[in-house]
């Protein structure tokens, strides 16, 4: 499995028992979605290593209490803490509507209500307080904060996401 295939879920961030139990923090707004899988990948050595489920439960909210088949021991378990946690795009819950991940609106036009289209998104910059959308429109990058009164309609069959950015924010890139 290639890492652009998957998305990532979590990290397993420390030991739960020395039966070799783990605890995998799911960066995820749904953690229940996730309690009862079969497997995931763990990123062990830049690789994407299968691992199988015995159990696993929620545990305090945001973690996965898991017991991975094979690993029977505290230091079994030691050598996977800190690995990130990744499962294939296809097991995405779909989104509808105006909600969308990240990596599904990369590609998209995005188009302005009142500039018209301003350009194709080429990522999403999720490293500071508030995501921005990163536009490209010739060799000129538009950043964008990704603020639900600015997204009007996400149009997935069209390709595109429909702004209502206010004036100045926009124009300030193009020297409109």
């Amino acid at each position: 499995m290639r890492k652009e295939d998957c998305f990532y879920l979590g990290k397993i961030a420390k030991k739960f028992s020395y039966k070799g139990e783990v605890l995998i923090y799911l960066d995820t707004d749904e953690p229940g979605l996730y309690e009862n899988m079969e497997s995931v990948f763990v990123e062990f050595n830049k690789h994407l290593v299968p691992f199988f489920i015995e159990s696993s439960s929620i545990h305090k909210g945001d973690f996965l209490r898991t017991r991975f088949e094979d690993i029977d021991s505290e230091e079994e378990a030691e050598k996977i803490l800190g690995c990130e946690v990744y499962l294939p795009l296809s097991m995405l819950p779909k989104l509808e509507g105006d909600k969308f991940y990240f990596h599904e609106i990369i590609g998209f036009d995005a188009e302005d209500l009142r500039l018209g289209n301003i350009g194709k998104i080429t990522s999403v910059n999720d490293t500071s307080a508030q995501p921005l959308f990163e536009i490209l429109k010739g060799d000129i990058e538009i950043l964008v904060p990704m603020i639900d009164d600015f997204i009007v309609k996400v149009d997935r069959e069209n390709k595109k996401i429909i702004l209502d950015t206010p004036e100045g924010l926009v124009d300030l890139y193009l020297d409109i």
